[in-house]
């Protein structure tokens, strides 16, 4: 049995799903696949040839958990709880071509891939569908261990192609089919600081809400307009009022993606299309790098470098502070590629991809 699924990129409501605004990402045609077998035992024996590594264990011994964030372990447990039973064990290789630890949800394609590898080999398969794959992956990541985490890469990468995300007031997935072009992946090779960036984009912003809300109990990060921000000038220093701005309009950008993405989905792809879209995302970008401080010199190199070859728009990607960037290319982009790399990241030509799938 094999099984792979697709990491993602956020085209719109980058670091704004953790203040419950919805999201858009597209799955891309980078993947991680199990390929396994049964065992005549109980043992679990996962080869990961691409990090050098071995894991191994028993059906019967998946609790308590034995090291940090035991995601196969947890996954099993969240199965069980779900009624499938096992009475053979397997030997896997997992293997993969997603940049890792760079922004593009390896960690969530892998589990996805897991729980669908595991549903098809249990005792009793259940045949999850693609969103319910993405809600067990959820829970074996990041409920079961207690961490902060929204839905996007779980659901982004079990269901594919383009989605729009909503989680409040509740979780809402929409599946979009729009007609992109091609993408390149950039990785800034940069280690990411997630904390860091969190520390300002997330914990800043709720302050910022906070103090708005008791100022203006009318104050709404949904539903209020952008050029209200003015009315708020005298409650916050210069740099919340930075980032009341750019999390206000990103919303606003996000709203306008949604619209042209549908629009696409009937009138067939054009160089008007092609420039708005790619102006979008770049408008997105802008916000990140100067109000929400997640871009970095080299990324902002390997972006200009990547315009300056044809690319038309693109943002950084994932929390920031290093990790990958991406742009739209859908002409020239071997030399939007060439150009990223000659700025010392790695590139890497995609597309829209479908989501956890079996291989023949």
């Amino acid at each position: 049995m094999r099984i792979s699924t697709p990491g993602r990129i956020c085209l719109f409501g980058e670091h704004q799903d953790y203040l419950g605004l919805p999201v858009i990402a597209a799955a891309i045609s980078r993947r991680i696949s199990i390929d396994g077998h049964y065992r005549d035992d109980s043992k679990i024996i996962l080869h990961l040839p691409d990090l050098g590594l071995k894991e191994e264990f028993s059906l019967h011994d998946t609790f308590p958990y034995v090291v940090q964030r035991d995601y196969f372990r947890s996954t099993i447990n969240i199965l069980k709880r779900k009624g499938l039973t096992f009475s053979k064990g397997f030997e896997c290789v997992i293997q993969g071509n997603i940049p890792i630890n760079s922004g593009t949800s390896s960690s969530s394609a892998l589990i996805v891939s897991w729980a669908h590898f595991l549903d098809k080999m249990s005792d009793n398969p259940v045949g999850f569908s693609q969103k319910e794959l993405g809600e067990i992956a959820n829970a074996a990541e990041v409920l079961e261990f207690g961490e902060p985490g929204g839905m996007m890469d779980h659901y982004s990468t079990a269901i594919g192609h383009v989605i729009y995300l909503e989680s409040t007031p509740i979780i809402h997935v929409e599946a979009l089919t729009p007609t992109l072009g091609t993408f390149v992946l950039g990785d800034s090779l940069e280690p990411k600081d997630t904390l860091g960036i969190l520390a300002r984009c997330r914990y800043g912003m709720e302050d910022v809400i906070k103090k708005v809300s008791n100022y203006d109990p009318e104050f709404s990060i949904f539903t209020t307009p952008f050029d209200n921000w003015i009315d708020y000038k005298a409650q916050l220093t210069d740099d919340e009022l930075s980032l009341l701005k750019a999390n206000l309009e990103d919303r606003d950008i996000l709203v306008e993606g949604k619209v042209l993405l549908t629009q696409s989905i009937h009138i067939p792809v054009n160089e008007e299309f092609d420039k708005h879209f790619g102006g979008l995302l770049y408008k997105h970008y802008e916000n990140l790098r100067d109000h929400k401080r997640t871009s970095t010199p080299k990324i902002e190199r390997m972006m200009n470098a990547a315009l300056s070859a044809g690319a038309l728009g693109g943002k950084i990607n994932g929390s920031g502070g290093g990790g990958c960037m991406f742009v739209y290319a859908p002409t020239k982009a071997e030399e939007v590629a060439e150009a990223i790399e000659k700025e010392g990241g790695k590139s890497y030509i995609i597309t829209v991809d479908s989501g956890t799938r079996i291989e023949n």
